[in-house]
């Protein structure tokens, strides 16, 4: 298992199974706790760990712990294996897809994005909707914000894209994603108001993400910049650097760029334009292509 786990941290364009790995890890890491703790007589080391991930609806709580904006997002309700099941397969079959277009980093990013605007929105609705002290919540976890941002970004930038779900057949994912919105929007009225605000949030900002992606601005690079220079801290440099030349031949040497090695952002967008407008289908060879060198960069 350790060397699997490794392996998945060692390929490119692998982060969908990434972010999984790291809920799952934690989800048992809780459950385990829980159970010693209970068996054990020492509750309150679990009820003291478990705060570190849970955000609470109260803010001058929030201020306290305010590490929960994110730390939420990877963790889940301990009692309920079907919380955490829902949630990584979403992520799964939207990330997957997700990656095949955009690449990695920028589903990372618009993971978190989505984890914290889905913290935001439900800190402003607790703290400033009266309504909302009704309903109970001493706190929220769950990846949902975040599955939800990569969905609703997945189904803006391939709206017509189809899932194969069973006993009904193909069903393009804007439809897929229209339809858990709605049930959010309406859960904001039942038990779990927080969470399903959370959703919501969480959703906003894949809508927004893609579509300033697609004007040439990425709300998501100071997370990928962010993340790079965490990495670099553990990524040991190499004191000597060995270079070499290749003799090139003549041709080779003069050979003109590929058009399909090379595309400039105007390129990059007019493509997911075209996605949204006609399907992945619609493009040619080169303009595939184009896109698949710019997902990898």
């Amino acid at each position: 298992m350790i060397g699997e786990f490794k392996q998945a941290f060692g390929r490119a364009n692998n982060s969908h199974i990434q972010l999984i790995l790291i809920n799952v890890v934690i989800f048992l890491f809780l459950v385990v706790l829980y159970v010693f703790s209970f068996f054990g007589g020492f509750e309150n080391v679990f009820g003291f760990v478990y705060e570190q991930f849970s955000i609470p609806s109260d803010f001058s709580e929030f201020i306290r712990r305010p590490w929960t904006i994110i730390t939420y997002a990877f963790a889940h309700d301990y009692t309920q294996t079907l919380h955490i099941l829902g949630n990584m397969l979403g992520l799964y079959w939207f990330g997957k897809l997700f990656i095949e277009y955009l690449g990695s980093d920028k589903l990372v990013a618009v993971y978190v994005l989505g984890a914290l605007s889905g913290a935001i929105i439900y800190l402003l609705a607790f703290n400033t909707i009266p309504k909302l002290a009704d309903f109970p919540s001493g706190g929220m976890v769950g990846a949902s914000g975040a599955v939800f941002a990569v969905m609703v970004a997945t189904a803006t930038l391939l709206p017509d894209y189809s899932f194969f779900l069973i006993f009904i057949g193909p069903v393009r994912i804007k439809y897929i994603a229209l339809f858990f919105i709605v049930g959010s929007l309406i859960g904001t009225t039942k038990a779990n108001a927080g969470g399903n605000l959370a959703h919501l949030g969480g959703a906003f900002i894949g809508y927004v993400y893609i579509k300033q992606l697609q004007a040439g601005v990425n709300w998501g690079g100071w997370i990928t910049s962010t993340l790079g220079w965490f990495k670099g801290l553990f990524t040991p440099s190499s004191k000597v650097k060995v270079t070499y030349r290749k003799t090139e031949s003549r041709a080779a040497q003069s050979a003109p760029t590929s058009k399909a090695s090379k595309a400039s952002q105007d390129e990059i967008d007019a493509i997911l334009d075209k996605i949204s407008d006609k399907g992945y289908e619609s493009l040619s060879k080169d303009e595939k292509e184009k896109l698949f060198n710019a997902s990898k960069k």
